[in-house]
């Protein structure tokens, strides 16, 4: 059904449709929702609440006529993490909800940590009822109790209590156009249980919000024809491909290979790209790869073009000299993260998308009338960098098929990049987890950059990717435990097709575990796999390598597949290269249901950390 016949689903005479609710007019909670159907939106994540009611009796309504329904999280930092993980998926606006007090407060974190990685939430909290404020009501969360609202205030983008019907138009498309203008991020509206309920100021949706928050084609020409001027000028050429490059990076890579330039990546861009490209010279920053560092170090490269990269701690190397100097031009859609690299020669603001289209139609008219005028170095861009395979990128290449048991993490890297199909969305959680997939997960035979014809025509065809979030997903400012678990289950939400992988710690799995209950209830197809070592293993090895007391990282044996099996999951024990390889990776992948491997890894392998500690002071 239409979002624009909300009107008509409350008179219909389905014999499932309650008496109640047949006789009811549309409240602003079904306003709410009516958007959300507008916009293609097929869940909202949350746990229910008093304060909160109106918008699940809507979404109840909303579930019948097969518009958004909810998926009941476990915990509501799990409900935000979802709705992380389904934005990144799909491109549309994750929604998640609670009720007021600490409902509201147990959001945050997933609130905070979508708030850092520039991922786009709709975010609604319920108060209670207006009259009320101030006396106070149970789990009250205005400015008279608990202030919820003034703790959004700092981890969202816009944010605001709606105290009167007639307000929720207005706000609810302000904060949209905010969640999707850069700076992206999550936004909250905190709604009073009596003002949710109050009938709706209009009987349908006034406006087409896909009009209103569509992404605007900004591009700074004057700073975009400087940067064609340098590219003429410059004979060797390195790319840094940033996470934020994923609806432009068709374009981004089309135009390495018309200039032959070669391009490493940030940690969170890494999935954008195949790590098999034969321009890919690796990882730059946290966990990243030797070869990255010495190309950006090398003193004959005149100029680094770094893309759609916010440039924090793990992004830029530790904001390191290689990266930071006059020799950089930073191009981004956020003012912020421009802010960041002062020293660059020049900054180019605007859609990414809309300056590599203008560079690749400069660059080829620039080749069809004669070429580049400048000559070129032997070892520049226009020819082929030295043969430099995946493998040999690797710290420890000896590991990658190493036979020993328990298994060592980087062999089960390898195996989950070679063994799952092409289409698996990987989501690495915080600690090692995140610090082996970037380093060691190269999955092969991907076509993940758009193919494109001469003149900037586009040819659609079987590889192209429907999402802008790449094959490798991770956070990387604010970085909880946890995350990867509920932004697996939004990212199989959003595209119960493809088979999502969970890569996570033991550690983090206790701490979040419980959302696999709603991949069991919800029969979509997440593999978990805990890289059991007993420990948390950062703290572990970061206490060990800066010489600190050895204290607060054991865990207790636990037999996580068991508890997986408890939940209606799937669960299997790894110990060893064997084990995993008479797994039916293919079977997995077609239960419509979750499994988890429960990897016993060696616990003795230090992650590539060495970046970390180095910030954190320490020399290794």
């Amino acid at each position: 059904m239409n979002s624009t016949s909300i009107a008509l689903a409350y008179a219909a005479s389905d014999e499932e449709v309650s008496p109640l609710a047949a006789r009811e007019a549309p409240q602003v909670a079904d306003l709410i929702v009516a958007y959300l159907e507008q916009m293609g939106i097929e869940y909202v994540f949350g746990v229910p609440g008093g304060a909160i009611e109106p918008l699940y009796n809507a979404l109840a309504r909303s579930a019948r006529r097969g518009g958004p329904r909810p998926m009941l999280a476990r915990h509501e930092a799990g409900a935000a993490f979802m709705a992380d993980g389904y934005t990144r998926e799909t491109g549309k606006i994750g929604v998640c909800c609670a009720t007021s007090g600490p409902g509201a407060t147990n959001l945050i974190t997933g609130v905070a940590c979508a708030f850092d990685n520039g991922i786009p939430l709709l975010v609604i909290t319920g108060q209670p009822s207006l009259p009320s404020f101030g006396k106070r009501a149970l789990q009250e969360s205005a400015c008279t109790g608990i202030n919820t609202l003034g703790m959004f205030r700092h981890c969202t983008r816009y944010n605001s209590l709606v105290s009167h019907p007639e307000q929720i138009e207005s706000k609810l498309i302000t904060a949209l156009q905010r969640a999707t203008r850069a700076p992206r991020g999550p936004v909250h509206l905190t709604i009073p249980l009596d003002i949710m309920k109050s009938p709706s100021p209009v009987a349908t949706p006034s406006y087409d919000i896909a009009d209103k928050i569509r992404p605007t084609s900004l591009l700074d020409t004057d700073a975009t024809d400087e940067l064609i001027e340098l590219l003429q000028q410059s004979t060797n050429i390195r790319l840094l491909i940033g996470g934020s490059c994923g609806e432009a990076i068709g374009s981004i890579l089309q135009f390495a290979a018309l200039r032959g330039i070669p391009f490493v990546t940030t940690p969170d861009g890494k999935g954008l790209i195949n790590p098999y490209h034969p321009l890919f010279c690796g990882v730059f920053g946290f966990a990243g790869h030797h070869s990255a560092n010495a190309m950006l170090n090398d003193q004959a490269v005149d100029l680094v073009l770094a893309i759609g990269t916010s440039m924090n701690e793990w992004t830029s190397s530790g904001w390191s000299d290689s990266l930071l100097n006059s020799k950089l031009v930073h191009i981004d859609e956020s003012a912020e993260h421009l802010a960041r690299s002062p020293m660059a020669r020049l900054h180019v603001r605007g859609r990414l998308l809309n300056i590599f289209d203008r560079l690749i139609e400069r660059t080829q008219k620039t080749r069809d009338n004669g070429g580049f005028k400048h000559s070129r170095r032997r070892g520049s861009q226009e020819e082929s960098p030295a043969a430099l395979t995946a493998e040999a990128m690797l710290a420890e290449p000896l590991q990658y098929a190493s036979p020993a048991t328990p298994i060592v993490p980087q062999r089960l890297m390898h195996d989950l990049g070679r063994r799952f199909p092409p289409s698996t969305r990987f989501l690495a959680d915080a600690g090692n987890s995140v610090a082996w997939a970037i380093h060691y997960l190269n999955p092969a035979d991907r076509r993940i950059g758009e193919r494109r014809l001469g003149n900037s025509g586009r040819r659609r065809d079987g590889g192209r990717r429907l999402t802008h979030g790449g094959w490798l997903r991770l956070t990387m400012d604010f970085a909880p435990m946890g995350w990867a678990i509920g932004g697996a289950i939004g990212t199989a939400a959003g595209n119960p097709n493809v088979p999502v992988v969970c890569i996570t710690g033991d550690g983090s799995l206790m701490m979040n575990g419980q959302e696999i209950s709603v991949a069991v209830a919800e029969g979509l197809t997440v593999i978990f796999v805990i890289l059991n070592d007993q420990a948390l293993g950062m703290v572990k090895h970061g206490q060990r390598l800066a010489g600190a007391e050895q204290i607060g990282f054991h865990l207790p044996p636990t037999d996580f597949a068991a508890i997986a099996r408890a939940m209606g999951a799937d669960g299997h024990t790894i110990r060893s290269p064997e084990d995993m390889a008479a797994l039916d990776i293919a079977a997995i992948c077609r239960r419509k249901g979750p499994t988890l491997l429960d990897v016993y890894i060696d616990d003795e392998q230090i992650p590539p950390m060495n970046l970390r500690m180095q910030v954190l002071g320490t020399n290794i």
